[in-house]
């Protein structure tokens, strides 16, 4: 059993048994829990087909979020995916932001969601992964293997920085989905526990600093948007880290790096929406909108 406090070190092993760290964290969890891998895959089964379920609901072109300002977002990205010849961004890409914002959409209408790791980032893992299995046909026992990896490596991330927006701003929330979704895709397109490690670094690096300002407190603006740039860069991630491309900086030193940056950063930008887009005035309207003036 190990206690996955290092992205590295859970690569290493993954390399020193010749199997994936899929594989390896599964027989971790199942002696950890005291589950069978059999009983522990089924779990994970049942967690993914909510994440399937999350992306059917919330592309429905008439869904609104409770508050009201935010809706079919998801449902607009397929529909010009699927009348545009998958859109500028090409098929893959547009499919997996549609099922992002769709998710993201079921989340603000109070619908049942998988965080993510959190409910502020619940599209990015979801959007890839659905894509995969509905237009792609990847194996199921596949992609659900692959959450494994994804969840091994978002415990990594809780402990050597954060997952939470109020700690670490959005860099923690959708930094981490984002690396989490890339590591997951790695290892579903047969890269190495290396380069899904890579992945997750290089989607650390492109969202450091990245703030948590949501408009009136509510996970709807402008977070619905940054989980489809972060299935964005989740894929753009995977695609250097398969072709290659040298992450320079090691992945657990991202990691510090990122808890540094989360620590520096004022609180008016970490999740209390008084800063940043929340503090605009058009933000501010929208609070008023919701809430009224006497509360705002």
């Amino acid at each position: 059993m190990f206690r996955y406090n290092s992205i590295q070190e859970i690569v290493d092993l993954a390399n020193e048994k010749g199997v994936k760290i899929s594989e390896l964290v599964m027989e971790d969890q199942a002696k950890q829990f005291g589950y069978s891998v059999d009983e522990l895959y089924k779990e994970m089964e049942k967690a993914f087909d909510v994440m399937i379920e999350s992306t059917h609901t919330g592309m429905d072109k008439d869904l609104r979020s409770t508050s009201g300002l935010t809706g079919g977002e998801g449902y607009k990205v397929m529909e010009y995916a699927k009348n545009n010849n998958g859109g500028f961004a090409g098929d893959f890409m547009t499919r997996s932001i549609a099922r992002a914002m769709a998710t993201s959409n079921t989340n603000a209408a109070m619908g049942r969601i998988l965080a993510t790791p959190t409910a502020g980032s619940c599209g990015i893992l979801p959007g890839v992964l659905a894509t995969l299995y509905e237009d792609e046909k990847i194996e199921k026992e596949v992609i659900v293997k692959a959450i494994f990896t994804a969840g091994a490596f978002g415990m990594v991330v809780a402990k050597q920085a954060s997952i939470s927006g109020a700690e670490g701003g959005c860099q923690a929330e959708c930094g981490s989905a984002s690396g989490m979704a890339a590591a997951a895709i790695v290892e579903i397109k047969g890269g190495t526990p290396q380069q899904s490690a890579d992945a997750l670094g290089m989607c650390v690096i492109n969202q450091l600093g990245l703030v948590c300002d949501p408009v009136a407190g509510l996970v709807e603006i402008p977070c619905i948007k940054r989980n489809a740039s972060g299935v964005s860069i989740a894929i753009s991630s995977a695609s250097m880290a398969l072709a290659g491309v040298d992450l320079y900086i090691p992945v657990d030193e991202t990691l510090v790096a990122m808890k540094q940056v989360g620590d520096a950063m004022r609180d008016d930008l970490k999740e209390t929406a008084r800063g940043g887009l929340a503090s605009t005035p058009t933000g501010k309207k929208l609070m008023e909108q919701v809430f009224g003036k006497e509360n705002n």
